[in-house]
């Protein structure tokens, strides 16, 4: 294999050009699906659900259609008829594309099952090139399944029903599928990057299959609604995705560090024995094999100012993003006024009136702690999933809600000033900056998933990165949140009481 591999590559290795890699990476390609054509194992199914699944759901279709309309109501029946046909072609997409995920763990993994990835080792031919080749090989077979089932799936739509499919929507499926399909072959080299099996990468692929399932789901949503718009920003959003994990794969992928790797071994002695590396180290210098004792106050007066320092750059782009959740609020409150006799509370009886009907309630101070906690915990979990961009949503939800606040004081001729130093700012000056740091660390560990610092591993960045939350949230966001809480729950009442009139 590896003669045969190096015969291929000796003519391109003398090759000069703008076109030599890509050159040099359809080489691998080529080889790659050679071999894919030769395992009935993959072809079968492929061929499966290319040729015979589109015609059987294409009747299905049929009975569907039929029975909304045999059984639905009026009109009703006819639009739920109709949109079954795109939902249908979705499903029809998504079956081939799915096998893409397995042959990129054979690919990437199997090389080092098959004992085939040491004679890549001397090819003429960078890590980039390789990994471009494989991706492409990966994706090629089951997209040109995917594509082949759709345009079957649409003749049998033509013999058996009298639907048909919008031209807008058909190009959303196709962009769709094949946007998912780099998405899971992307994602498939980060798995295989951490495994020494395909056994084990097949383990770890779930954390690939089921976002993109669940996402399937909510496409067959929108398709069902006919809420074109929305799907569009559900490509671009696929699009960034692969563009990341694109980028993350040729980072990440060595084929020596591959080879090198002899078996995988997790143990909590281990990730503690790290985990304390990492948390006594400095930041910004590299971890100790012995970590030294750490006081309270070193932590406060040296590791805290360089982790803020050292984030500058997630720290700008969260404050853009609260400020851009803020606008969007205010141009909401804009376009949605909340008319309907909100002109007559602006008296100076507001704030005793609001007192009487307890929209001013007595709160727990413990209780706001507790949410809060849990709200920035919860956000940063969920941004290990989503790279980074849950707890930028999460964020944006109560920035946006204020910014709405402020537009509809505004636009019923009371201050929005007022209103933002009534409710917001008696606790907001303490809770907002919490928030805003605890984010940006959070956004932090999505980050160091798709771009692990420079001489560390994937696994080691990313637990870094947890360290450094951590440390941050425990020194400076708790306390703050909790500064918040007894704010909000003894002062900002009274203060909103007073400036409203109370």
């Amino acid at each position: 294999m590896g003669m045969e591999i190096r015969s291929y590559l000796s003519p391109l290795a003398m090759s000069k050009g703008a076109g030599e890699s890509l050159a040099k990476a359809l080489v691998i390609t080529r080889r790659e699906v050679r071999d894919s054509f030769r395992d009935w194992r993959i072809v079968t199914p492929i061929l499966l659900l290319t040729l015979i699944f589109p015609w059987i759901m294409s009747l299905a279709s049929k009975v569907a259609a039929d029975f909304a309309l045999a059984y639905g109501v009026a009109d009703n029946a006819a639009i739920i008829a109709q949109q079954l046909v795109p939902f249908s072609l979705l499903i029809v997409g998504f079956f081939p594309i799915s096998f893409s995920l397995v042959i990129a763990l054979e690919t990437f993994v199997g090389e080092r099952e098959r004992n085939t990835l040491e004679p890549l080792l001397a090819t003429p031919i960078s890590d980039g090139e390789l990994y471009l080749g494989k991706l492409l090989a990966a994706m090629l077979i089951p997209v040109a399944a995917s594509y082949l089932g759709l345009i079957f799936h649409l003749i049998g739509l033509r013999w058996t029903t009298d639907y048909h499919i919008p031209a807008q929507a058909f190009l959303q499926v196709v962009l769709l599928t094949t946007m998912e399909a780099l998405v899971m072959v992307a994602g498939a080299v980060v798995v295989s990057s951490h495994t020494t099996s395909v056994r084990a990468a097949n383990l770890l692929a779930s954390f690939i299959i089921v976002p993109i399932a669940l996402f399937l789901q909510g496409e067959a949503v929108l398709l069902f609604w006919m809420r074109y718009d929305v799907i569009w920003l559900a490509i671009l959003g696929l699009l960034i995705v692969d563009l990341a994990l694109v980028r993350t794969g040729i980072r990440i992928f060595n084929r020596e560090e591959i080879l090198a790797r002899q078996y995988d071994e997790v143990t909590l002695s281990g990730l503690r024995r790290s985990f304390s590396r990492f948390w006594s180290s400095p930041p910004g210098q590299i971890p100790s094999t012995e970590p030294s004792p750490l006081t309270l106050g070193r932590l406060y007066r040296s590791h805290l100012p360089r982790l803020l320092r050292r984030y500058l750059s997630p720290l700008s782009v969260v404050l853009v993003v609260m400020a851009g959740g803020l606008l969007v609020g205010w141009a909401f409150a804009v376009r949605y006024p909340l008319r309907g006799g909100l002109e007559g509370l602006v008296n100076s009886d507001l704030g005793r009136e609001w007192q009487d009907l307890g929209l001013l309630p007595g709160l727990s101070a413990w209780s706001l702690f507790v949410h809060n906690v849990r709200a920035l915990l919860i956000a940063a979990l969920l941004g290990v999933i989503s790279f980074g961009a849950a707890p930028l949503l999460l964020l944006l939800v109560p920035l946006g809600m204020v910014g709405f606040l402020l537009g509809q004081a505004a636009s019923v001729g009371y201050s929005p000033f007022i209103t933002l130093a009534a409710f917001v700012l008696p606790h907001g000056l303490v809770e907002i900056p919490a928030a805003w740091i605890a984010t940006a660390f959070a956004l932090e560990i999505g980050a160091a998933i798709l771009a692990p610092p420079r001489g560390l591993s994937l696994g080691e960045g990313f637990l870094l990165a947890i360290v450094n939350f951590l440390k941050v949230f425990f020194l400076l966001v708790v306390p703050l949140l909790l500064l918040a809480a007894f704010l909000e729950a003894r002062v900002t009442p009274q203060v909103a009481l007073w400036l409203l009139g109370g």
